[in-house]
């Protein structure tokens, strides 16, 4: 009943405060979802990786760099 309460009055408890995602863990989501959607798979695609242009280790970087930052 007190945590009802505390959630109507508006406000969290500590723990509450915790367990929400930051503003920048929900930005790399965001972007790892839309990665997903406009970004080739190279997994799928069975790419070597000896042989990809510049271009595709970019998008693997890339693809890397964002998908590290929303599971941080």
């Amino acid at each position: 009943m007190e945590h009802t309460q505390e959630l109507r009055s508006g406000h969290l408890n500590l723990d509450d405060r915790v367990n929400q995602p930051t503003m920048k863990k929900k930005i790399f989501k965001a972007l790892s979802k839309l990665n997903k959607k406009f970004l080739p798979s190279y997994t799928k695609k069975e790419l070597d990786l000896r042989k990809a242009s510049k271009v595709q280790m970019a998008i693997i970087g890339w693809k890397s760099w964002v998908t590290r930052n929303s599971l941080d």
